[in-house]
């Protein structure tokens, strides 16, 4: 049977509100918390209908007594969860039938029995034994079971087909006796279990227990997926916390975020290898490829600039003060250059592996006053004691960069490619002309971007290849046999020179 009562039934003063009478808040008397519940749209026991709240709930009208004829009370410390001797409400908790099938319907109806004393800590059972609704209805007199246990208030409760969801509302039902939270709840996934039937039952001790349990414990990425479910069931203040965990506080976190880790990595002077090689896998992991994008690109453009800034005051000194002052602020702009040198291969190694590198190889190929002050500084003697990997560093730069090009990683465009080439093939060859001795390592890296401007110089037209094949002359080795790559790159350019002029030929036979 269910009764829906309207406010207009309980005559309230004119003065009073709903929840002045009811000690019950709007709010809570509108939300209906049950995880499962909200899952599968559960109407709530109070319902807004045009502007009056109705209650509505199930009774067995023959288990109803009069207000006249209720039992003395007995003192809380004598009554005990479910004990049907001093009892006077019985609960009927079973599986909703129209989220659950027939036999299991039939096979998990339980009956619990409570004291009304006890369990108006709930303010939803507070609600239903509130006099002002007990007393719109009447049991009828033809009920020959009533005289029986006429005692008792019988009330039935919903509850949703999940696995443990009877054992959360027992639990629940407990912990009105027993105030023991600290024992019952033990765990994230425990709170978790109990807080939607806290929240169903509105029984508020329990919900803050349970929220502040939840606020202080780490949770399993499942775990933290039925947080995110329940806080829209929460009030503001209670879930301040919760959403301060699992929101961001600004757009911009995750960039702001990445740019921290990828500043520590390239600053990071006590284990720069095992630093680089963890944000290389947050890089590689992250969703967003577009935030990894502009967080590589940003430190990209200022460490080329930090070099760039370097290079050109080592070229071109201010001289002031002594010998040894300027000496030693030239000395600080080699190891400001070679530093940032390192963290340019970092980054352009990491761009290309997340194939995000077309802004810095296009920002690269159009360094023409960079590339004239480092041919500046690697024909003087003076770097070779305090830097003399950086040549390496800037060519392998390169390298990783033109080889991207070449095996299509990067679409760079015609102009990208020659600028590449022209601007770059300089550098390689005064290195190849002044470093000295060339370690093994270095002359392997040589022939690798010997090889690599070929194959770019390959793809352009005829006329730039023209000009551009003439500077590889410096490739040529004392054994012809040895330089297979410029034999190739010359004889594919005059084979193509060979053709006739007009364009027919090509669809010639």
């Amino acid at each position: 049977m269910i009764i829906i009562l309207p406010i207009q039934t309980m005559q309230l003063r004119d003065t009073q509100t709903l929840e002045e009478q009811l000690a019950l808040p709007v709010q809570k008397l509108r939300r209906w918390p049950s995880e499962e519940a909200a899952a599968h749209h559960r109407r709530p026991p109070f319902i807004l209908h045009g502007r009056h709240y109705l209650l509505r709930f199930r009774l067995n009208p023959n288990r109803i007594l009069p207000k006249r004829h209720a039992k003395r009370p007995l003192p809380d410390d004598a009554l005990r969860f479910n004990d049907a001797a001093t009892a006077d409400v019985v609960l009927r908790l079973y599986i909703d039938a129209s989220e659950s099938s027939a036999d299991s319907v039939s096979n998990s109806d339980l009956l619990v029995y409570l004291h009304s004393d006890i369990i108006r800590r709930s303010k939803y059972f507070s609600a239903l034994l509130s006099d002002r609704w007990i007393g719109h209805v009447h049991a009828p007199e033809h009920s020959a079971s009533a005289a029986a246990d006429r005692d008792l208030f019988r009330l039935n409760l919903a509850v949703a087909p999940a696995a443990s969801s009877i054992q959360s509302h027992l639990a629940v039902l407990e912990l009105l006796y027993t105030n023991d939270f600290a024992g019952a709840v033990d765990s994230a996934s425990t709170a978790l279990d109990l807080l939607p039937v806290a929240l169903e039952l509105l029984f508020e001790e329990c919900v803050r227990w349970c929220v502040n349990f939840l606020e202080a414990v780490p949770w399993t990425e499942e775990e933290e997926k039925r947080v995110v479910r329940l806080i829209p069931f929460l009030s503001e203040e209670e879930s301040k916390e919760l959403v301060a965990r699992v929101c961001p506080s600004r757009e911009d976190s995750c960039e702001a975020m990445l740019q921290g880790l990828v500043s520590s990595a390239m600053n990071s002077y006590g284990n720069t290898a095992f630093v680089k090689a963890f944000v290389g896998k947050i890089l590689r992991d992250l969703s967003s490829k577009e935030t990894a994008k502009r967080v590589l690109e940003k430190a990209f453009e200022r460490s080329l600039k930090t070099m760039k800034e370097s290079l050109e005051d080592y070229s071109s000194p201010v001289v002031r003060g002594d010998h040894n002052e300027t000496e030693a602020i030239q000395r600080l702009n080699l190891h400001k250059a070679s530093t940032n040198g390192k963290h340019l291969l970092w980054l352009v190694e990491r761009m290309i592996e997340l194939r995000v590198a077309d802004v810095a190889v296009k920002e690269w190929s159009e360094q023409t006053g960079f590339t004239v002050d480092l041919q500046r500084a690697f024909r003087d003697d003076a770097w070779r004691n305090i830097v003399p990997g950086l040549p390496a560093v800037i060519l392998r730069c390169t390298c990783r960069l033109a080889n991207a090009v070449t095996a299509g990683t990067i679409l760079a465009s015609r102009q990208v490619r020659r600028k590449l080439v022209e601007d770059w093939l300089p550098v390689l060859v005064v290195c190849k002309d002044n470093v000295s001795p060339i370690l093994p390592s270095n002359k392997t890296l040589y022939l690798e971007l010997e090889e690599t401007f070929l194959r770019i110089i390959s793809t352009l037209p005829m006329s730039d290849a023209q000009e551009l094949l003439q500077p590889c002359l410096s490739f040529s080795t004392r054994n012809v046999e040895d330089c297979p790559h410029l034999v190739t790159a010359f004889n594919t350019w005059f084979r193509r020179a060979a053709r006739p002029l007009k364009r027919d030929c090509l669809y010639d036979p």
